[in-house]
């Protein structure tokens, strides 16, 4: 009889373990989406999401655009007093960029009379180098500048999603949770041939919220990281577009863009691109 006393309550023991476990079971959070996959398929995933998010293949196909707003400089994160109208000519193939100051001159505002904006020069980017353009002629852009902004091209989103995850030698990786400014986002890191470029995605809608590379400094031979931060995106021609443009160099802001107006175009004057075509002065 004693033993069937115990042998009862190993039973009934054995019954509440295996209930407490099921509850327990039920009661853990359901796996994250994508966590059953490789972190390379959960990076291409959310990159494709991203792609789509920004407007699929008219984000991809874009031809020739023109953005317009005011840009300013900071150094060791003080701004530069001078804020500088702009406008920024785009061309995806063949590479090309023509960026030109508008410069608001008012020299008799003190009449009441208005101003009218300037703009006396331009600088013209290809896959050869970069100019600068004056009513006299061009003269190539300095050295140090041109690879500042070759570096910053190459690192672009625009190449990363189209030039890099193309190579054969491309690796994507997924590497969790960030925070970029307030926003909860992704990160996916996508590297070829030793470089590589870290992208954060908002985890709410998949929009770029930064870019980050690193790039050996020539002068101490350690690691700069520059990073690129997208914000304020607004819908034109089926496109979002960031329209504040934020980049930090070592953690310290270096330069800020706002956009006020885009425009995506199916096609621009050659001549904008060209660098031997010099500025027309007005009346001439």
């Amino acid at each position: 009889m004693r033993a069937l006393k115990i042998s009862a309550m190993v039973l009934l023991l054995a019954a509440a373990c295996s209930t407490e476990a099921r509850a327990q079971a039920s009661a853990m959070p359901s796996a994250q989406p994508g966590a059953d996959l490789s972190s390379a398929d959960r990076g291409r995933k959310l990159l494709d999401q991203m792609v789509a998010a920004l407007g699929g293949d008219a984000w991809l196909n874009r031809a020739v655009w023109v953005e317009y707003g005011q840009t300013a400089h900071f150094y060791k994160g003080q701004p530069d007093p001078y804020v500088v109208g702009f406008e920024d000519y785009k061309r995806a193939k063949p590479y090309a960029e023509r960026v030109v100051p508008v410069v608001h001159v008012s020299t008799l505002a003190i009449l009441g009379l208005p101003g009218r904006d300037h703009r006396d020069t331009a600088t013209v980017w290809n896959e050869q180098g970069g100019w600068e353009l004056t009513f006299k002629g061009k003269i190539e852009v300095p050295k140090d500048e041109e690879k500042e902004y070759e570096r910053v091209r190459s690192h672009s989103l625009e190449v990363v999603i189209k030039d890099w995850l193309k190579r054969p030698d491309a690796t994507v990786s997924y590497d969790g949770s960030t925070m970029v400014g307030r926003r909860l986002g992704e990160t996916v890191t996508v590297s070829v041939d030793g470089d590589s470029a870290a992208i954060a995605l908002d985890e709410s809608n998949h929009l770029p919220l930064s870019l980050t590379f690193k790039f050996r400094n020539e002068t101490y031979k350690d690691f700069d990281t520059e990073t690129v931060e997208y914000d304020n995106y607004q819908p034109n021609a089926g496109i979002l577009t960031p329209m504040a443009v934020t980049r930090f160099k070592n953690g310290d802001m270096v330069s800020q863009r706002f956009l006020t107006k885009v425009e995506y175009k199916s096609a621009l004057p050659a001549e904008l691109f060209n660098p031997d075509a010099p500025i027309k002065q007005k009346g001439k």
